[in-house]
């Protein structure tokens, strides 16, 4: 499988998923159309199906838009909100996205939002705005024992699964990270990778479920209140 970011507004990724090179594209969290029409131009493939996380704007505006060139099922939460949704998803719903052969299994990982999910296949997470590299998002519509239980079952999942989340945040998590594990070597060494990284102007993504155990200080509350003072705490950061 072939996966690709595609850049749009600042620092979000649009991810574009690929049994091969050549293949018609599965798109996840179109924000904004118009990267994504110019990416599947240069690569002169098909739109093949759209996956949706939740329902925030910077996930969503591009559905519509891409749907007035091509018709194609879009896979999301159930919130009437999100416009263009074909199949709406709940918490253990397994499905095979338009144009790829592998399995997904829905994970409602609400926190971020009440509706947010994320995509899993053995190997893959695309898990929006709930697990950051280095972090997560922020808490809008949850609770923190919402938010910690989401992350918590990201977590179990196999160590070597690539996660996919939404925004290039990463140098700036490891910051707060720091200030929040200042003993973490982990952490120490991440900061120089990511560092290298982006003066490269490579992505700090995917990251995997085992580096977010050693470097992520949300992966590490030890219950819900301390996992709110974190998030309070990075909030004014």
């Amino acid at each position: 499988m072939l996966i690709t970011p595609i850049s749009a507004f600042d620092d979000n990724y649009i991810w574009a998923i690929q049994p091969v090179a050549g293949a018609p594209a599965v798109i996840v969290d179109p924000g904004d159309h118009r990267p994504v029409l110019a990416w599947l131009e240069q690569q002169d493939i098909e739109l093949a199906s759209i996956l949706i996380t939740h329902h925030h704007w910077d996930h969503t505006d591009g559905v519509l838009p891409l749907l007035e060139h091509f018709k194609v099922p879009v896979y999301g939460p159930r919130n009437p909100v999100i416009k263009g949704l074909s199949t709406q998803l709940a918490d253990g719903d397994s499905f095979i996205p338009e144009g790829l052969e592998q399995r997904f299994t829905v994970i409602e990982t609400p926190g971020h939002t009440l509706d947010h999910i994320s995509f899993y296949t053995p190997g893959l997470l695309f898990c929006g705005d709930t697990l950051f590299s280095a972090g997560c998002g922020r808490m809008f519509e949850g609770t923190a024992p919402q938010f910690l239980a989401s992350l918590r079952k990201l977590a179990e999942l196999p160590a070597s699964t690539a996660v996919y989340c939404t925004h290039e945040y990463t140098a700036a998590n490891l910051r707060f990270a720091a200030a929040a594990e200042p003993d973490n070597p982990s952490i120490q060494k991440a900061q120089q990778e990511v560092s290298n990284w982006r003066r490269d102007h490579k992505p700090s993504l995917p990251s995997s479920i085992a580096r977010e155990l050693s470097i992520n200080p949300f992966l590490h509350a030890r219950n819900a209140e301390e996992f709110a003072q974190l998030r309070q705490w990075k909030d004014k950061f």
